[in-house]
């Protein structure tokens, strides 16, 4: 029996790819975080793609698609993203790719390159896929769709807390207002917007902790 394909959407910091980690294991299958995939993007073009203005110029970019090998490798049963055999999964959590990656990931042409990848690993079933556009445009026909919100303020705490644990120093006012942008640009923006699939389970974790929403996940999930 082939097992199910599960999309869980949401906004930033609500902890959609640390819980679909979880429950991925807990069902065995495989997860996919396309929001680090979009970072992963974001970041080269941060490292090989800037103007003489220090800004992403975003035709430099699209052509060196070539160039650009994103993979997730298994590392004591954690997917670390590598960009061309070198792990960025810490680089790809900076502030400097928080401001930016909504500007990537609104361009169709990245949008288009990364499609398919996340389609292709989905057709055989057994995986959850997170993100802002999984239930909606990548994973249509999925068997279960989630999606997560909760108030800008706890997720302002989240996201905050993340980077601290990181090492990464922050402003929390600052960390706000970038999420309050974040949600602006991926709500509004004309290609796949950040968008509550009509058939997908709300679940607001404002007041829930990580493990109380993965048992509610699990709960609408029939047993495999």
């Amino acid at each position: 029996m082939k097992k199910p394909v599960i999309a869980i959407d949401g906004y930033s910091s609500t902890g959609k790819s640390s819980i679909s980690k979880i429950i991925a294991d807990k069902l065995g299958l495989i997860h996919m975080d396309t929001g680090a995939l979009y970072r992963g993007v974001t970041w080269y073009a941060l490292q090989r793609c800037l103007n003489e203005n220090g800004e992403i110029d975003l035709n430099t970019l699209f052509s060196s698609f070539d160039q650009i090998r994103l993979e997730f490798k298994n590392n004591n049963g954690t997917l670390i993203l590598f960009l061309n055999d070198t792990d960025i999964s810490k680089e790809i959590r900076t502030n400097i790719v928080s401001d930016n990656v909504s500007l990537v990931a609104k361009q169709k042409e990245v949008r288009d390159f990364l499609l398919q990848s996340q389609r292709t690993l989905a057709e055989k079933g057994g995986v959850i896929m997170d993100g802002r556009d999984i239930g909606t445009v990548v994973l249509p026909n999925a068997d279960y769709k989630f999606f997560l919100t909760a108030s800008i303020d706890e997720r302002t705490n989240r996201r905050f807390l993340e980077l601290k644990g990181l090492g990464i120093e922050a402003d929390k006012e600052q960390v706000k207002q970038n999420l309050i942008e974040r949600d602006k640009i991926d709500s509004e923006r004309e290609i796949a917007p950040l968008k509550q699939a009509d058939d997908a389970i709300v679940i607001d974790n404002s007041e829930l902790t990580k493990e109380e929403t993965i048992e509610l996940i699990l709960s609408h999930i029939e047993k495999i």
